[in-house]
């Protein structure tokens, strides 16, 4: 892991170097520019910064585009939990689903079988039936990279017990900010139903440099407080430490808590600092935060489906896009070095169907 993130910091400062040069390149040939020239340039400027602002009212629009079609997604979100936890049983018509790999796997699984009989017998039910989709989300978590370097082992029974991930936009007039709730049933672990996460936003050129407005930045998160039941919480660990006495050379045993790598750390994040001023260190794992954030919110809630079967970790590997078991292209190919932000940008793939997704840009 420190070999990964030394990595990483080294390519991040390269790329900074290399900006850095370009800049300078850039900046020495404007400085020769006629003045009458560098006057229409001012010009310009001013233009584009009225383009900013336009360009800071259409993201506005998107966000409460989402926020509307949330709405008409959430039945249909519904009832895919209330299948994953076994509260409703799908009907035969609701089960059908053609799949050519699925066919293709029959016909494999056919050739397997010893006889007809042994075949007819996969088809029965067994006694101990399981209830919904045992392990839904814990399955997803642990498929995809970018979650599972989260989990610890002892999280797993924890998150045996989640029911269902959702994404709350906040409402007009409102800043900007989506929320991430973890539902869970009863369990001997905490006492809250859900677990939540909210991710401030702001959607306006920054008066000191507004060229580089690039669309909404999530500037900060906030987690909830966990009510762990005496002795059950996972973030914490108690060591044995000996201490001597200086003066009389006893020596006695205390016991101390520290903190414990978990999953539920993500529930009590590093907090930007209100000036900007952030250690390397605390800036980079602000920045992973506010990724993942931005990947549950984009990726695993709306196809949770998807990563419990792992077709959406191949179509996440296709396009490199996001970290996933066996992706070998490194995610963030086109990531730029500026500032600690996310950026939303909107970009054409797949032929003529327009996605939106975010840029994420870390400070160095």
């Amino acid at each position: 892991q420190n070999v990964k993130l030394l990595t990483s910091k080294l390519l991040r400062l390269k790329t900074v170097l290399l900006l850095q040069q370009y800049k300078i390149l850039i900046f020495v040939s404007c400085s020769v520019l006629p003045k009458v020239v560098k006057r229409r340039v001012h010009a310009l400027k001013r233009l584009q910064v009225q383009c900013a602002n336009i360009e800071a009212k259409f993201y506005e629009e998107v966000h409460e585009l989402e926020r509307k079609y949330a709405a008409f997604y959430q039945p249909l979100f519904e009832k895919r939990r209330d299948i994953v936890t076994g509260t409703v049983e799908p009907t035969d018509e609701e089960c059908e689903w053609h799949s050519d790999r699925e066919e293709e796997e029959l016909a494999e699984d056919l050739k397997e079988k010893a006889s007809i009989e042994d075949a007819k017998k996969e088809e029965v039910m067994p006694e101990d039936d399981p209830k919904g989709i045992p392990e839904f989300w814990l399955t997803i978590f642990k498929s995809v990279d970018m979650l599972s370097d989260m989990l610890q082992e002892h999280d797993e029974p924890i998150l045996k017990h989640l029911k269902d991930i959702q994404v709350k936009f906040s409402e007009p007039g409102q800043p900007m900010s989506f929320t991430l709730e973890f539902h869970f049933e009863p369990n001997g672990y905490f006492n809250n139903a859900v677990l939540t996460k909210v991710y401030k936003m702001k959607s306006e050129p920054d008066v000191s440099d507004p060229f580089s407005f690039e669309g909404p930045e999530i500037i900060d998160c906030e987690g909830c407080q966990i009510d762990w039941h005496k002795g059950k919480d996972v973030t914490v660990k108690t060591i044995k430490k000996k201490q001597k006495h200086k003066g009389r050379g006893t020596v006695r045993t205390v016991t101390k808590q520290v903190p414990n790598d978990s999953f539920f750390n993500f529930f009590n994040p590093v907090k930007a600092s209100p000036d900007g001023e952030m250690d390397e260190d605390s800036e980079f794992t602000l920045a992973t935060d506010f990724e993942i954030g931005h990947f549950f919110r984009e990726r695993i809630v709306p196809r949770a489906v998807l990563y419990f079967t792992g077709e959406a970790l191949e179509d996440d590997e296709s396009v490199g896009a996001f970290p996933v078991k066996q992706t070998k292209k490194k995610p963030h190919s086109g990531m730029h070095l500026r500032k600690k932000s996310i950026k939303l940008c909107i970009s054409c793939t797949k032929g003529r169907h327009v996605f939106i997704f975010y840029k994420f840009v870390y400070a160095v």
